[in-house]
């Protein structure tokens, strides 16, 4: 079973070591300091290390060293860190600029012994996704550059994930004429597009239009996919092999879901409550324009648990003056670490205990 049931209280996390000014943990997450919204996370396995996107021109990735709960500009553009792989130049227009580079979705899949294929959404400069390959064998891990893949004219990726034979995946949540508005009434707003081994550009799967799509993860089966439905609040699992009808639907428990993630064995997703007191309740839709979320809402994490066909709760934790909008979670240890789609920083908690076990 993936459930586990929360605290009632969560126990207040040691503060990072000599925090900066603004950056001091307060009742119930402590705080890395100093990134440009780091909206998606994801760790190197077995090691300490964290990797985060920066939603803003420039912001990058930035690695992290949850050991020293410290941060570090990743991708500078340096000569040592381009080696252009010419398969992935073909699609490619040219060299990724780090002072437009505007990273969102994170997908990484291990290549060899202490190597892996680093996916990223890119917005700065171009729509694509842009590849890297990652070398962690002593030391702090170091990434080259290898290429890129534009997306379709138009088409804005969200997130990414792929598949051991080659086969990306990447979500659009909104395609042209449709709005946040359009799929938090429910309507169909995006899709997921694939690029198949050998292949230089997307097609989107029929069936997978939904209100909204955002992260999206593939199964180590290496037959089924996820799809977060942001409008319907719920997880869509898809059989890549016919992909017209899910076969599968999760509906989230009172938070909004936004990335997915294989971490620590289990399938987290991370979103802001739903229904949150302080902001008057649910997010509401005025002539068809969202709320953009700036009131400070809780947050969530949850596991899909297909056994029991739910999402169980890992974790939560009211509004904090120093944090919102919590877009992705991953598990270091036994530290869970929090991304946002809005804040100048990452948080990280203990992992809570199930109830009637001891730490």
């Amino acid at each position: 079973m993936l459930a586990v049931a929360l605290v009632a209280a969560l126990a207040a996390p040691a503060p990072a070591p000599d925090p900066a000014p603004g950056c001091a943990a307060d009742d119930t997450l402590a705080y890395v300091c100093g990134l440009e919204k780091p909206e998606d996370v994801v760790p190197l396995p077995d090691t300490r290390w964290l990797i985060a996107s920066g939603f803003a021109r420039g912001a990058g990735l930035k690695l992290i060293d949850t050991a020293r709960r410290s941060a570090t500009r990743w991708y500078t553009g340096d000569a040592s860190q381009h080696r252009p792989d010419s398969r992935w130049m073909r699609p490619c227009p040219g060299q990724l600029d780090p002072a437009l580079f505007n990273a969102r979705g994170l997908s990484l899949r291990a290549t060899g012994p202490g190597r892996w294929r680093l996916l990223v959404v890119n917005h700065g400069g171009r729509e694509s996704i842009e590849m890297f390959d990652i070398t962690a064998t002593r030391g702090a891990p170091t990434l080259q550059w290898r290429g890129c893949v534009t997306m379709p004219a138009g088409q804005v990726a969200n997130s990414v994930a792929s598949f051991a034979d080659g086969t990306i995946l990447t979500t659009v949540l909104n395609r042209p004429g449709t709005t946040i508005g359009d799929f938090m009434l429910g309507r169909p707003t995006g899709a997921v597009w694939r690029l198949a081994p050998g292949a230089d550009r997307f097609e989107p799967l029929p069936g997978t239009d939904l209100p909204g799509n955002n992260g999206i993860e593939t199964d180590p089966d290496e037959r089924h996919f996820y799809v977060v439905a942001f409008g319907w609040h719920a997880v869509v699992m898809y059989d890549r092999a016919d992909t017209r009808q899910p076969v599968d639907r999760f509906v989230a428990p009172d938070f909004m879901p936004d990335n997915i993630r294989w971490s620590g064995g289990r399938l987290l997703i991370a979103g802001m409550r739903l229904d949150e007191p302080a902001c008057g309740g649910l997010r509401i839709v005025v002539a068809g324009v969202a709320d953009p979320m700036l009131c400070h809402r809780g947050w969530v994490v949850g596991a899909v648990d297909r056994a029991a066909h739910r999402i169980a709760t890992v974790a939560y934790g009211g509004p904090q003056p120093q944090f919102n909008g919590l877009s992705a979670a991953a598990l270091v240890g036994d530290t869970l670490w929090l991304g946002s789609f809005q804040s100048d920083r990452l948080a990280f908690v203990p992992l809570p205990q199930p109830k009637g076990t001891t730490p």
